[in-house]
């Protein structure tokens, strides 16, 4: 089943903490079950942003490299 994404988040060229910040922000103007898509290429984000946001309940679908240096971190809102 091919998961929708309802939010886009570009994050590249940012560094923790902003990238967990601002993915945050984001989820706050989301409703329950909708899906955020972020984008990252600072690597220490790949760890830090996942288990973040899973400490506050929101469920992480995905982390998947997209490049050299780039990832993709799916999550649904909880």
């Amino acid at each position: 089943m091919e998961i929708v994404v309802d939010v886009d988040l570009d994050l590249r060229d940012e560094v923790c903490p902003y990238t967990y910040v601002k993915s945050r922000l984001a989820l706050e103007d989301m409703g329950s079950g909708q899906v955020l898509r972020i984008t990252v290429d600072h690597p220490p984000a790949v760890q830090n942003v996942p288990r973040a946001l899973r400490s506050e309940g929101h469920e992480v679908l995905d982390v998947t490299p997209v490049g050299e240096s780039t990832w993709v971190i799916t999550v649904r809102k909880a």
